[in-house]
């Protein structure tokens, strides 16, 4: 994807013959970016797509199977936010790259969490993540991850199951700071307050100092 917004692609379609269910999953994802979970309904999507709620029902069997479309999307914007945040990162040697690469992922994912709230609560409405086969975020995040074991600058003791202390880490920052008590701070007291949480993880996952 290019351009400003990194959204657009996932958000673009229009509904052409022979591309309903597409067309259904685009309205959809428009509902939960203005509503979240709550507002994706199958019967809203086909109004805004004018077509009948029957004509649907042929393509989703119920609302959680839209759901589950919609978060898809979600979390593949998700993961292409912290891929491009990745990308810009830049620091001097490959300890300092991977470390700057693992605090982009948890910028981006706040981000995210901030400028598209709607999307954000819906990537995690849909079905449970397989972490066996894992796609999207959690994919991205690993990556970085293995970057940082290879470069040292992780102990190897600590890289078992170090996707979901991350992953924690940041959701539970997002959250608070999304619809819970630290909603209300300011962006650069939450910026400072973020890379504060990032350090954090980051000497928690450190290599242990050699003798």
């Amino acid at each position: 994807m290019t351009g400003d917004n990194i959204y657009d692609a996932a958000m673009a379609g229009s509904y052409h013959h022979g591309n309903l269910r597409s067309a259904l999953i685009d309205a959809a994802v428009e509902l939960a970016r203005e509503s979240g979970a709550d507002g994706v309904v199958v019967r809203e999507a086909a109004r805004r797509t004018g077509v009948s709620h029957n004509a649907a029902y042929r393509h989703f069997a119920d609302r959680e199977e839209l759901i589950a479309e919609v978060a898809a999307v979600s979390l593949a914007a998700l993961a292409d936010a912290m891929s491009r945040k990745i990308n810009r990162a830049r620091a001097q040697g490959p300890q300092g790259r991977a470390l700057a690469r693992l605090r982009a992922v948890g910028r981006a994912y706040v981000e995210f969490a901030l400028k598209e709230p709607g999307l954000f609560t819906v990537a995690f409405a849909g079905p449970p993540i397989d972490s066996a086969a894992a796609t999207g975020p959690y994919e991205v995040l690993g990556s970085v991850l293995d970057e940082c074991l290879a470069a040292g600058a992780m102990s190897p003791a600590k890289r078992p199951g170090a996707e979901i202390s991350c992953w924690s880490a940041v959701h539970g920052f997002a959250t608070l700071h999304l619809n819970g008590p630290l909603s209300a701070t300011p962006k650069r007291a939450r910026d400072r307050l973020l890379e504060t949480m990032l350090s954090g993880i980051e000497d928690a996952l450190a290599a242990e100092p050699r003798d």
